[in-house]
């Protein structure tokens, strides 16, 4: 079976910066995620999350700072209440609401990084690929 197409949507600050971390420390995880960099996790729309599943994506992964930690004070929380309802319209779409995944991860844990990705891929390529019934 063929990699995982994964998008994963990366707060600027933190996770991002982590990934960066495990990347430049020669961690090895998954080549198969496309990294997005937005300054805070809050402004990652839904409709983000609805386009990458639309066109391709086998999974979605978020990621931002820890809560408490958000650089704009409550991003992250927003984050979290939007990722909670995101879940049911997704299974209400037939997706299965696993295939979206939140995880905050600091600056510092590169190796928290590497650790979720190869998990959520692993987990995603247990799931197979996406099928949505859409055409066109």
């Amino acid at each position: 079976m063929s990699e995982p197409k994964i998008i994963c949507y990366l707060c600027k600050w933190c996770t991002y910066a982590g990934a960066d971390l495990a990347g430049t420390s020669r961690m090895q995880y998954p080549s198969n995620g496309v990294n997005i960099r937005f300054l805070c996790s809050s402004r990652i729309d839904p409709q983000h999350v609805l386009w990458a599943f639309k066109n391709g994506a086998d999974g979605v992964f978020i990621g931002g700072c820890h809560p408490g930690d958000c650089h704009y004070q409550e991003g992250n929380y927003k984050t979290l209440g939007r990722t909670v309802l995101l879940k049911k319209v997704l299974k209400q779409f037939g997706i299965d609401e696993s295939r979206l995944r939140l995880e905050w991860i600091s600056a510092a844990e590169g190796s928290k990084f590497v650790r979720v990705m190869n998990e959520f891929s692993n987990h995603i390529k247990s799931l197979g690929p996406i099928k949505l019934g859409i055409e066109g």
